[in-house]
């Protein structure tokens, strides 16, 4: 299967090529260890996760996840989109890299909410006896008079924390990756009218239909 690579991969590709051998760090970390490592690090770098043809690159500055880009067979996705495809069990190779050359590929893939990358690198950390916890995809539907409403911007908040926000597709779907837990969904319809919702999702409540009134 073909990918198709954007001109912000290829300069990762070839910022990768020219990086010296002894700015890869020796062990390769999954995403839990690799958030903590760069985060006590303060680290500029490069981390890459490849498997069959799935690849992945997180972008850190500080310590801090700022960019993400994710491919597989089906396309390249940039940004909160690529970091609400990481599974968290996958392991990544971290680069030191400069800090000014990945603030400058981060311009092509910024991670703007990094609550889903944080969130799901917790599939990875044992269980401490919270068998009521856990992660994963909320699905909602966006409907009004039984019409899916295509193109609407949904968002999911904690309290007042945004964890994540977007688009509705042409089945007026929608789906964020989360832990188990309540939350309140906002969704602005094209006239730009807000309904708010209260939502509790856990593992036998993963995909809601939600109508919009008049």
């Amino acid at each position: 299967m073909a990918l198709v690579y954007s001109e912000v991969l290829m300069k990762i590709r070839e910022l990768l090529d020219i990086v010296p051998k002894e700015s890869q760090y020796p062990e390769s970390m999954p995403l839990s260890g690799l958030l903590q490592f760069a985060s006590a690090r303060h680290i500029n770098g490069i981390a890459v996760a490849t498997s069959g043809y799935t690849e992945i690159y997180l972008a850190f500055l500080s310590g801090e996840p700022e960019g993400a880009i994710y491919i597989d067979d089906k396309g390249t996705f940039y940004g909160d989109k690529a970091t609400v495809l990481i599974r968290g069990n996958e392991t990544f190779t971290l680069w030191d890299v400069k800090g000014d050359l990945v603030d400058a590929l981060v311009m092509g893939c910024r991670i703007y909410e990094r609550a889903y990358i944080k969130t799901c690198s917790m599939d990875d950390m044992p269980d401490i006896g919270l068998k009521s916890t856990g992660i994963g995809v909320l699905s909602l539907t966006i409907m009004y008079k039984k019409i899916p409403q295509n193109g609407v911007r949904v968002s999911i908040r904690k309290e007042k924390l945004m964890l994540g926000s977007d688009v509705t597709t042409d089945t007026g779907s929608v789906g964020f990756r989360l832990m188990y837990g309540d939350y309140t969904c906002m969704v602005e319809d094209k006239l730009h009218g807000v309904s708010t919702f209260p939502l509790q999702f856990d593992r036998t409540n993963t995909s809601i239909v939600l109508d919009l009134k008049e």
